[in-house]
């Protein structure tokens, strides 16, 4: 019986079961593809967008099984019904590449591996003059065309599939490879080495424009709750607005009558009993209108506190949100001071590290629409009692135009807002070089301005 220290090494089988367990993960992967037999491009607004697909893979296999055929037959001397089957089995499945090219790929696989297989067989022909014997300098386990056929296949799941599933099928491909070697080593191995470089070109590549559109897409929902969040944020000011005019006006009316009417029997003598009644009654209608009046405030003055318990972005964040920009094709640099609190815990304000994050979030939003490709300076440092955050964008370095010409000019407004409730300050304009400058000001001991207080300062 042994026992452990905290210093001893890990048991001799910790190793070959983490491999065992990395292992059955990626053959898991080979066998439940990630997406659903969804066709690519289906969520395309124009139906031709939806149609190329279909019509990319039909050429390519129009294109392949001929040209497989062909080579099979006249360069390698295989006979006419196996290189048919061969042809169909390597290059047909080419037509589910456009919504199932996981399946695909097991299928082009198989048959490429019983093809190099069938390529070892010795060549006979019922022909009057002998064949030439099948040249060793051509390649092998893998033809010319299967290849080719092959690198689409790749291509495809690339667009579709996980990292780990495309680990999965380099792996084995490179495996399938290495033991046709084996089988076979006097023969020209150049195929051997040619189609894992290849394959990892093409994964790699096709793996990164699928994870920059899901980045943009992702930049875009961002926006989207950004314009959600301004939304609600004008519609909260307005309805406090309208409570602060009704508790103001309304409610301070409705209890000077209610005052009023409490005590004019008191006050004024010699009343008959009907009058007395009366002003009972209007002191009652009073109270009432008042209690009315409480709840259309309340609900007027819903802020939504229970949404605002979820956790909200902070400076925490930004070096995230910079990724995912940068991700999407914008060149950013962040730039954060060493001295800038790093949570609220630190002693910055909530209000101060959400307003930060929204306005390099905003203006990094600006420039994605309005100057695409343009190189950007994220720079966040305090000094003193103040937080600075600057963001400045060059001039658009991508020809054509913006992504937006016209703006409606909210996210600018929207930065003021938020500078305003934290009592700093905004500057903002165009530089002379084309660029465009974001600064704000915020104090590092700010206290929240009441919202009523920001709609009564508005003309």
């Amino acid at each position: 019986m042994s026992s452990s220290t905290p210093g001893s090494p890990p048991p001799a089988d910790g190793l070959p079961s983490v491999a065992r367990r990395h292992l059955g993960a990626l053959a898991r992967s080979l066998a439940r593809p990630s997406h659903p037999p969804t066709p690519l491009l289906a969520g395309a607004s124009r139906r031709w967008q939806r149609l190329a697909p279909y019509v990319v893979v039909t050429l390519l296999t129009a294109l392949f099984v001929p040209a497989t055929f062909q080579i099979l037959t006249m360069d390698y001397q295989v006979g006419r019904g196996p290189a048919t089957l061969l042809a169909l089995a390597q290059a047909g499945p080419l037509l589910m590449l456009a919504h199932r090219p996981l399946q695909a790929w097991w299928i082009v696989f198989g048959a490429d591996v019983v093809g190099a297989l069938v390529l070892l067989a010795p060549v006979s022909s019922p022909a009057p003059v002998p064949l030439p014997p099948l040249r060793q300098e051509l390649p092998w386990p893998w033809s010319p065309t299967v290849v080719i056929s092959y690198l689409f296949v790749l291509l495809a799941l690339g667009l579709r599939e996980t990292r780990r599933t495309l680990l999965a099928v380099w792996l084995t491909t490179g495996t399938a490879g290495l033991l046709l070697y084996l089988i076979a080593p006097e023969r020209d191995a150049s195929g051997v080495v040619l189609l894992p470089v290849l394959g990892a070109v093409v994964l790699v590549i096709t793996a990164a424009l699928r994870e920059r559109g899901e980045a943009q897409r992702r930049l875009v929902e961002q926006e989207t709750i950004s314009e959600t969040e301004r939304a609600g944020r004008t519609l909260l000011e307005e309805r406090t607005r309208i409570a602060r005019e009704l508790h103001d006006v309304v409610a301070h009316h409705m209890s000077v009558i209610t005052v009023q009417a409490d005590s004019a029997p008191y006050r004024i003598s010699g009343l008959p009993e009907q009058a007395r009644e009366e002003f009972g009654s209007i002191a009652a209608s009073a109270r009432e209108s008042l209690t009315e009046m409480r709840r259309l405030l309340s609900v007027l003055r819903s802020d939504g506190t229970e949404g605002e318990r979820a956790p909200q972005p902070g400076l925490d964040r930004i070096q995230q949100l910079v990724e995912a920009t940068v991700r999407s094709g914008l060149p950013v640099e962040l730039s954060m001071g060493t001295d800038v609190p790093g949570s609220t815990e630190d002693g910055l304000p909530q209000a101060v590290d959400l307003s930060a994050y929204r306005i390099v979030q905003e203006a990094l939003a600006n420039v994605v629409r309005h100057a695409p490709g343009a190189r950007t300076r994220v720079s966040v440092t305090a000094a003193g009692s103040h937080l600075t955050v600057l963001v400045v964008n060059d001039r658009a370095q991508r020809p054509g135009s913006p992504l937006e010409a016209t703006g409606t000019g909210h996210g600018l407004v929207g930065m003021r807002e938020r500078v305003r409730l934290t009592g700093g300050t905004l500057d903002t304009g165009p530089l002379p070089d084309g660029g465009f400058r974001v600064a704000a000001r915020l104090p590092l001991s700010a206290s929240v301005v009441p919202s009523a207080s920001l709609a009564s300062e508005d003309p």
